[in-house]
């Protein structure tokens, strides 16, 4: 699969083929990013965009007939991008082509990424090194016909991100729908239903490969993918413990964000996770509750988008919980299971197809860069 095998190439540095531009005047100037505004504020990294921002003066005009490679000056990451945008900080740079009729800049953007460049330090990388870089460069037409190959994988990778993007909005509004359809249904405090318990510091028995998985924000942040472990379990967790993030930064995504436990003898509770475990499973199904609890609105609203949000344990046990009959809740939540899966599940849902089609994306960009120089 090496395109590139057979034909006549030359090895260039970056800054042979590319100019760059440090984005001073683009930077946006608030903090407060909101979807109901209009400019994309960016990073070049995996969050890529922050949000939106309402700045009219220092947009960068890039389009897709003028398109920009946004590169991060620490991490050397990089983002194609072909709308209007402003950007976070000054570790950015735009790259541009020198010489648009010898090179074409979606091949450049691909070959960048196929490098296996890491940063020796934390410090500006373009300049001073990532610039003299050197990448294959074959004749026009193939660097576009090889850019147009790897373009068909990450438009579709672009596509189901997308999906899943909307499957998630759907599965918010539909779960709120759902819960809140039980006007006349008993309501009752957290505080009435279940056991609390805070998790406990592991920052100093953390291990590389330990016997407990360590339950922190980013491990339920990622529905379990991101994990740390202990040989020690501090704090145990049990099966049908429901798990919550109790403190994020202003806009968070994790704020309130619940995991259900599965298994005993397997985790082990940090601290700023709190755990809820129901008294009387004959009154209300666990299952059920974690759907209530996960990224309760009663909860985000403490979240100013200013400040960090901690959320504190009466707050938390003091929100109402609706009660509909047992048979409801099981209603309840066969449906949202459904929905869940789509939205969320590593081995049967839309995340695995993304997974899937990522790796195939990377196991053609490095086929077609495998050239000795």
């Amino acid at each position: 699969m090496n395109i590139l095998k057979g034909i006549n190439i030359k090895w260039i540095s970056l800054e042979s083929i590319l100019d760059y531009e440090q984005p001073s005047k683009y930077i946006v100037s608030s903090t407060e990013y909101d979807d109901e505004y209009s400019i994309p504020v960016l990073t070049a990294g995996q969050t890529f965009i922050l949000g939106y921002t309402n700045e009219e003066e220092g947009i960068y005009e890039a389009s897709k007939e003028c398109p920009v490679i946004i590169f991060d000056d620490f991490t050397t990451s990089t983002k194609w991008v072909d709308f209007r945008f402003k950007v976070k900080s000054s570790a950015m740079k735009m790259l541009r082509l020198k010489n648009p009729s010898e090179y074409d800049l979606k091949y450049i953007y691909y070959a960048i990424n196929a490098l296996n460049y890491v940063p020796a330090e934390h410090s500006r990388q373009w300049i001073s090194t990532f610039s003299k870089v050197e990448i294959p460069v074959p004749d026009l037409e193939t660097q576009k016909s090889i850019s147009s190959k790897l373009t068909v994988f990450s438009e579709l990778i672009n596509k189901l991100n997308e999906e899943l993007r909307f499957r998630k909005v759907q599965y918010e509004f539909y779960r709120e729908r759902v819960l809140q359809s039980f006007e006349d249904t008993e309501e009752k405090k957290l505080r009435d239903i279940v056991e609390f318990r805070n998790g406990k510091g592991h920052e100093k028995v953390i291990v590389e490969d330990g016997k407990y998985v360590v339950v922190n924000s980013k491990f339920i942040s990622t529905n379990g993918i991101v994990k740390k472990y202990s040989d020690m379990q501090i704090s145990p967790l049990y099966v049908d413990d429901i798990l919550m993030v109790m403190s994020d930064l202003p806009h968070g995504k994790a704020l309130a964000k619940c995991y259900l436990v599965d298994e005993n003898d397997k985790y082990t509770l940090n601290q700023r996770i709190g755990a809820f475990h129901v008294k009387d499973k004959t009154e209300i199904s666990t299952k059920y509750l974690f759907y209530v609890l996960d990224r309760n609105l009663q909860l985000l609203r403490y979240d100013n988008g200013v400040d960090q949000t901690n959320l504190r344990k009466d707050d938390i046990l003091d929100i109402l919980i609706p009660i509909p009959s047992y048979s409801q809740q099981q209603k309840i939540v066969e449906t949202l299971d459904v929905f869940k899966t789509l939205c969320e599940d590593n081995e049967n849902g839309m995340p695995a197809e993304i997974q899937a089609r990522q790796l195939q994306y990377d196991y053609y960009l490095k086929s077609l860069f495998e050239v000795e120089e």
